[in-house]
């Protein structure tokens, strides 16, 4: 069984055998999850994880250099590839149409507007604070890591470890929630 480690180098080395396996078998379920809450429309999947692919390897793999093993490459890559995505989808796929666009905003606001509120919730259901206030800070407003916990009064390797605990407990309660509403 491959490491991250292995996997990260086969990735740099545009090891063909690697990037098969982890883009188009380990990660397609997470992809495809992805690409159906980033999207308002199908896209094709290769088309996807080709974007995705050519990011990471940009500037000689820098971004998938700057993996710094501190949680597991398929979290790390979960977080890339939604923040990635969502800036980039309104132009993986080109609309040919010369109409309008103005209704496509007002419903991509409203599903922006909903997913806020989703998001919201799903913090109010989760027990600690504390980590809802790591995940605002560091995946939705984007704040570096070392200037929260320079803010926090703590170390950027325990900031770290309270982000990935903090991941773990809105999954947990994400997937309790969709329990629920079943």
């Amino acid at each position: 069984m491959m490491t991250d480690h292995d996997i990260v180098q086969g990735l740099i080395c545009r090891d063909e055998r690697v990037t098969r396996e982890f883009f188009f078998q380990r990660c397609r379920p997470l992809f495809m999850s992805i690409i159906q809450q980033v999207f308002p429309y199908d896209v094709d999947y290769d088309e996807v994880v080709n974007e995705l692919y050519l990011y990471l390897l940009a500037d000689d793999g820098a971004r998938l250099r700057s993996f710094g093993f501190r949680c597991s490459l398929y979290q790390w890559i979960k977080v890339i590839a939604i923040r990635y995505l969502i800036k980039k989808r309104d132009r993986l796929i080109e609309n040919a149409s010369q109409e309008t666009l103005y209704i496509e905003r007002a419903s991509e606001s409203e599903s922006a507007m909903m997913a806020r509120s989703d998001v919201e919730r799903l913090f109010s259901l989760m027990p600690n604070q504390r980590y809802v206030h790591v995940i605002r800070r560091l995946v939705l407003e984007e704040q570096k890591p070392e200037q929260l916990a320079e803010e926090m009064n703590i170390t950027a390797a325990n900031l770290y470890n309270i982000r990935r605990r903090a991941m773990a407990q809105l999954t947990r309660v994400a997937l309790q929630d969709v329990h629920r509403t079943r």
